[in-house]
């Protein structure tokens, strides 16, 4: 690894962490607080409203400053934040503190992928834009599960605290190793917002937010279909998790790979057609537990192998409003979790078994594939090129 790209990596560990543990610690907080398990849900939906509201506004606020101060502020925001979770002392205030976490989130990840974009080797642009997203595949694979055991087994305040000191290790390589980029001194706000009046941004706004719901549909019920259908015990669903996690891992490393060598809207068409097909496979063979786990790598790692391609896709098609634009990518992906779980659990209110979630993913990662393809046919480079020569 470059280490100048190990500040983003780590900074992607926490955030992996204090985003994924909540659902395997929902239980724990439920009876330490006195609440019921859905309202404790709500928790997770407070994380991701800060996501959507922190990611562009953040970036607007922040966007005149060197990235390098910008991303130090950011981690500031998310290590006070996630140790206010660890001390509050009832529903309301975690609530709260909960909805401050996720403020920094997007605009994390949206200044960082500009920053590893920039500090790349040539041609490697989306390469290294997946070397911070695999911090979030590393939390899956190695922090969730740490948290998760470390909650029940002694406090869920434990396991934000565990998100604070992680944090703290990030500031202090942030500082020592990211490299200080200039501050875009020029920036102008409103044109930098004029991307936004553009249909090519609206495309893959719609597509980020429908097309990656197909991964929440069915990672959102994987406890349920693993248990229910393919028949494993509770206990065995943390090592499910873990799995699922290392297929993100080397997923996340595809993507970036496929981004690099074809171009970022292939990448995604490509990908999700194959996140359809691939769920669609698991909603006929879960109930084979040797090819449901075999499934559960697969899945993992096609779906994650999109994060690379779409956030370079969203930076390469806003000239002048990249870090905007790339935070505005993770807000979407944040929607996608919230309308896949939605859409997902339609079919089991009506009765249908915990196969169904994937067949409903399959059809929105299907519907992300079309506007994948809208893009591509009107925003290709060769049709803009003939326009061009046509012209002269």
């Amino acid at each position: 690894m470059n280490k100048q790209l190990l500040p983003l990596t780590l900074g992607g560990l926490g955030i992996g962490i204090t985003e994924f543990v909540m659902m395997g610690l929902l239980p724990d907080i439920a009876k330490d607080l006195a609440i019921t398990i859905p309202q404790a849900g709500y928790l997770i939906s407070a994380y991701a409203l800060g996501v959507v509201i922190g990611a562009p506004l953040l970036v607007m606020i922040a966007g005149k400053f060197p990235p390098k101060k910008i991303l130090i502020a950011l981690m500031i925001m998310f290590t006070v934040f996630n140790a206010l979770s660890a001390f509050a002392p009832n529903f309301n205030l975690l609530f709260i503190a909960r909805l401050l976490s996720g403020l920094p989130h997007g605009a994390f990840f949206g200044v960082g992928s500009v920053v590893a974009s920039r500090i790349a080797e040539k041609g490697k642009a989306a390469q290294a834009v997946s070397m911070m997203f695999a911090g979030l595949t590393i939390a899956n694979v190695v922090g969730v599960p740490l948290g998760t055991f470390i909650g029940h087994n002694f406090s869920w305040r434990f396991s934000f605290a565990v998100v604070a000191i992680v944090g703290i290790i990030t500031l202090l390589s942030l500082k020592q190793w990211l490299p200080a980029l200039p501050a875009n001194k020029n920036r102008d706000l409103k044109a930098e917002l004029g991307f936004f009046k553009k249909q090519e941004a609206w495309l893959i706004i719609i597509m980020i937010s429908i097309g990656t719901g197909g991964l929440f549909t069915w990672y959102s019920y994987i406890a349920p279909l693993m248990t229910e259908v393919a028949g494993f015990s509770s206990n065995s669903v943390t090592y499910i998790i873990m799995l699922a996690g290392l297929g993100m891992l080397c997923g996340n490393f595809i993507g970036g790979l496929l981004a690099d060598k074809f171009s970022p809207a292939k990448a995604c068409i490509t990908l999700l057609i194959t996140m359809a097909l691939t769920l669609i496979v698991v909603h006929y063979v879960s109930f084979n537990p040797v090819l449901a786990l075999i499934m559960t790598f697969v899945t993992g790692a096609v779906s994650f192998a999109l994060a690379a391609p779409i956030q370079m896709l969203m930076i390469t098609s806003a000239k002048g409003s990249e870090m905007l634009a790339a935070s505005a990518s993770q807000a979407s992906f944040n929607i996608g979790n919230a309308l896949g779980a939605f859409f997902g659990g339609l079919p089991l209110v009506y009765g249908f078994d915990f196969t169904w979630p994937a067949l409903v993913g399959a059809a929105m990662a299907f519907v992300g594939s079309l506007f994948a393809l809208w893009l591509i046919k009107s925003h290709h480079p060769a049709k803009a090129k003939l326009k061009v020569e046509l012209s002269v």
